[in-house]
């Protein structure tokens, strides 16, 4: 399988460059370490900024062992270097061979494995159980979908399930999945993307923009995929008549498809600037973001904000880091994801749902003509989020236990 894996990392970083960085590290080859870190494996971006404040719970709790960060996408491992820093590990995850997971546990020597969400990796799982590593799956969660596709395997997953320390389920039907497959041991403790910090930085670079703004109206449009964008152009060209200062602020999930969504809005005739190229954007209808790590910059400045993923069958994105900045937010009728977050901010009034882009616009063009409104649905959003703290002190006790020190 070597051989395929080799051909199949030369072709990936062929068709995009971010894969040739560190490559080596995909068949467990790195340096060798003996300080025996905590590991916290988040696969991309989504589960890199939830990883963040698990990160920082360990550091104070545990300040003297190190943190390894593993991820899997460059955009996830990019995550981590603009949020962490120096301040951790970093490692891309070897792929899931016999060889490559035992050769990489052998040279980093972790004490306990942390994974986020729903990576299920079995040679991971077995060899972690042979080294005698604990292994914790984190704020875990399974749509039925996905369920489902493991189902189909259940020959392969559920050994490696049974053999992990605990699931930490973000919610009693996350739990019932997981039980279905063969997880051991279950706990509910709820989403630790609740646990988000102050976001002070956000806040002040919030702030930046709203300067070079003055009084525009700012929609954002966040983490779309393809078929989104030009809905959001749509919406946008709609939303103009009534209100021609309006300022659409685009941020594709994947920055990668800029030329892409580039090429709609050229379609549309809309007047753009690219976040990578400039910042004055008095004299445009749209700023695309093509970078990485600026969307809470952005919802801070954001008068209206809508959830990508969630007009397409995607599953929706994470909701909470606009709540926390107090942000209106619309999603759309695909948050398998985040379902029970979705169904929560629904159920407290604290977001809003829509099923197409016609009440988008309609939802939008209350919020823009009764802004006090939008702001009311912002701060109940802000108090979702703080009435649903705690489960990273669940997760800490959860440690405490295996005694890692």
């Amino acid at each position: 399988m070597t051989p395929l894996l080799w051909i199949f990392t030369r072709w990936r970083g062929w068709r995009r460059p971010p894969y040739r960085d560190r490559w080596w590290e995909r068949f467990g080859w790195g340096d060798i370490h003996h300080d025996r870190p905590i590991w916290i494996h988040a696969v991309s971006v989504g589960e890199a900024i939830a990883a963040v404040p698990l990160v920082h719970a360990l550091q104070k709790r545990y300040p003297n062992i190190p943190i390894l960060v593993t991820s899997t996408t460059p955009t996830g491992a990019e995550i981590v270097a603009q949020r962490l820093g120096t301040s951790v590990r970093r490692h891309y995850l070897p792929y899931d061979t016999s060889a490559a997971m035992r050769r990489f546990l052998q040279r980093q020597q972790p004490r306990a494995c942390l994974i986020m969400e729903t990576e299920i990796w079995p040679n991971l799982c077995y060899w972690a159980a042979r080294f005698q590593l604990p292994v914790l799956l984190i704020n875990a969660r399974l749509s039925p979908r996905s369920l489902k596709g493991y189902g189909r395997f259940s020959r392969l997953f559920r050994p490696a399930l049974a053999s992990m320390t605990a699931v930490a389920a973000q919610s009693p039907e996350d739990a019932e999945a997981f039980r279905q497959l063969g997880a051991a041991k279950v706990l509910v403790i709820e989403n630790i993307k609740y646990d988000l910090p102050e976001p002070l930085e956000a806040l002040e670079k919030g702030r930046f923009w709203r300067q070079h703004l003055a009084t525009r109206q700012v929609w954002v449009f966040a983490s779309t995929h393809a078929g989104e964008e030009k809905m959001a152009i749509d919406v946008f060209k709609q939303l103009q008549i009534a209100w021609p200062h309006l300022l659409l602020v685009l941020i594709p999930r994947h920055p990668h498809r800029r030329d892409t969504v580039e090429v709609a809005l050229q379609m549309a005739g809309v007047f753009y600037a690219l976040r990578s190229q400039e910042i004055e954007v008095e004299s445009k209808n749209v700023l695309l973001v093509d970078t990485l790590g600026e969307v809470m910059d952005f919802y801070a400045a954001a008068d209206l904000v809508t959830i990508g993923g969630s007009f397409v069958p995607v599953g929706g994105h994470n909701p909470l880091e606009a709540a926390v900045l107090s942000c209106p937010i619309i999603f759309g009728p695909y948050m398998e994801n985040f379902r029970r977050i979705a169904r929560d901010m629904l159920d407290g009034n604290a977001a809003v749902q829509v099923d197409d882009a016609n009440a988008l616009a309609q939802q939008l063009q209350q919020w823009l003509q009764h802004p006090q409104s939008a702001q009311e649905q912002g701060n109940r959003a802000l108090a979702f989020v703080q009435q649903q703290r705690g489960s990273l002190e669940k997760i800490m006790q959860i440690l405490d236990d295996l005694d890692l020190s």
